[in-house]
């Protein structure tokens, strides 16, 4: 069986581009992928805790040292890591907040990426602990990140950046553009997403 992690970030359910995007994508990959197996992480429906005091200290101390209550200061920790390496290939649908990631997917991510655990500290830098795997990236923005007035892209830069931290580098994006410019240009935009995703692709070849 075949298993995807779809984390999903926007607070606004059904009217989500991010998620409707996010939709369309696991219908394909159903009708590609024989016994596909989803694990469902939307981070609106059950927000995550942002790091506290508690956590910090028991994810910088090592493993020995730990009481059973730095575990359990670990506990949702090691769910959303064993759920990530549990998964085949991933997907993200989300939002774009102030050019860059939402703050409960910062949560997700804040969680995740752990010293010792999901990467190693050497003199030499950062060094990933988990397998590579695919992670396609659904994003949608009021505005564009193409042509003339684009915004900077800070999203998929630092994506691949805390991906690659660790171990994962095979980071893709499919973005969902001026959503915030009326009916007409939301129907542009989704319908330049179905085309790019039929082109594409991109995770099909890594979790058949």
């Amino acid at each position: 069986m075949t298993t995807l992690l779809h984390v999903t970030a926007s607070p606004r359910d059904d009217r989500s581009h991010s998620r409707r995007g996010g939709r369309l994508v696991v219908a394909q990959l159903g009708e590609a992928v024989g016994g596909l197996r989803v694990i469902e992480r939307d981070l609106a429906a059950t927000p995550l805790p942002h790091p506290d005091a508690g956590f910090v200290e028991a994810s910088l101390m090592p493993d020995a040292d730990r009481t059973a209550a730095h575990r359990a200061e670990l506990a949702l920790s090691e769910t959303l890591i064993r759920e990530l390496e549990a998964a085949d290939a991933v997907l993200i649908s989300t939002p774009v907040h102030n050019y860059t990631v939402p703050s409960a997917l910062k949560a997700w991510i804040d969680l995740v990426v752990r010293p010792e655990r999901t990467f190693r500290r050497t003199p030499m830098g950062k060094v990933g602990m988990l397998a590579d795997r695919s992670v396609l990236v659904v994003s949608a923005s009021g505005g564009n990140f193409d042509g003339a007035h684009a915004q900077t892209d800070f999203l998929m830069p630092y994506l691949r950046y805390v991906f690659a931290t660790v171990g994962i580098h095979q980071v893709e994006g499919i973005r969902l553009q001026n959503t915030a410019r009326g009916a007409d240009s939301v129907a542009q935009a989704f319908e330049r997403f179905r085309q790019e995703l039929a082109a594409r692709m991109l995770l099909v070849p890594l979790v058949a």
